[in-house]
């Protein structure tokens, strides 16, 4: 039995489903969890029921407001103070930006963009994708504990009998250091979307879009089905959409439960960032466009048709 760190973060006051994933796979090991700054009692319990033992709130001054530099010192100084094996978190944003910072403070090992794992005797033994995904590598960390790690959201799925927790919270003092980078601001994004890496259902639109004003039909299927939109590189590069809503090799990488895919044609580059997607919907117009032997299910015909007809469906089915 190995004793777990995880790291969560905080999106509009909500734990996000990421750390509950990685709670869920920690079962018959010790699991503590980390925030920096306050967690309502609602999330506390949360945690719990997925099996958090202690919830530690690090307070402290100049942790307001994330950086790489405050937060890795924050979590370094109460990590030392602890005897943890593992040091678990999301592989989001912050993730990726943080947890290389915190792992070179350790001199410790660091295992990125884990899609699965196993702790059998509290030993970790992960899978990660590696070559845009055409192949999966078992990864193991050797040398100076804790080791850390970050998980592929919506990659490890939620366990649906999880062994609950104590969920003992308590107030923990973090000193964030010397800070050399100030933030002066972070300006909230305007969608109140989820970020395309942790949604859980996605509806793309490649270069068949035609124009960026096209993009209003997969806004409003997504509305119905609480959905964030994406696109292709091609859509990108023709303008259609912004770089942030890129999916595949120089985009970002999901693994939704549903990837609804409209005017794309399946590019390699494009699979890469799609692949690991539990349910794969395609539409389009060209019966032989490769997407379609990825695809779980395919519509071959004109999106412009068949994407409104959808949001209608979905419409009566939710009764919205």
């Amino acid at each position: 039995m190995a004793n777990v760190l995880v790291f969560t973060e905080l999106h509009d006051g909500k734990v996000k489903p990421v750390t509950l994933e990685i709670l869920g796979k920690l079962t018959g090991n010790t699991a503590d969890v980390a925030v920096i700054g306050d967690i309502a009692a609602d999330q506390v319990a949360e945690l719990a029921k997925y099996g958090a033992q202690n919830v530690h709130k690090l307070k402290g001054s100049n942790l307001d407001k994330y950086s790489p530099e405050g937060y890795s010192n924050a979590l370094a100084e109460f990590i030392k103070s602890k005897s943890y094996d593992y040091v678990f978190a999301g592989a989001t944003s912050m993730g990726k930006d943080l947890f290389p910072r915190l792992a070179t403070k350790f001199q410790a090992g660091l295992a990125s963009d884990v899609t699965n794992f196993t702790m059998d005797g509290g030993t970790f033994a992960g899978t990660r994708p590696f070559f845009a995904g055409k192949c999966l590598a078992k990864v193991e960390i050797t040398g100076p504990k804790p080791h850390f790690i970050t998980t592929r959201p919506n990659a490890l799925g939620m366990n649906p009998s999880p062994t609950a927790g104590a969920g003992t919270a308590a107030d923990a003092a973090a000193n964030a250091g010397e800070i050399r980078a100030q933030i002066k601001e972070i300006i909230k994004a305007a969608s109140t979307k989820v970020d395309l890496t942790e949604a859980n259902i996605i509806v793309s639109g490649g270069r068949a879009m035609k124009n960026a004003e096209n993009f209003k039909i997969l806004n409003e299927l997504a509305d119905v089905i609480g959905a964030t939109v994406g696109a292709s590189r091609a859509a990108v590069d023709s303008g259609f959409a912004p770089h942030a809503m890129q999916v595949g090799q120089t985009g970002k990488t999901v693994s939704p439960s549903l990837y609804i895919a409209c005017g794309i044609s399946g590019a390699i580059q494009h699979l890469a960032g799609m692949r690991t997607s539990k349910v794969i919907v395609a539409i389009n117009s060209d019966p032989d466009a490769p997407i379609f032997t990825k695809a779980d299910y395919g519509i071959v015909g004109d999106l412009f048709q068949i994407v409104p007809i959808l949001t209608e469906e979905f419409k009566k089915l939710l009764g919205k």
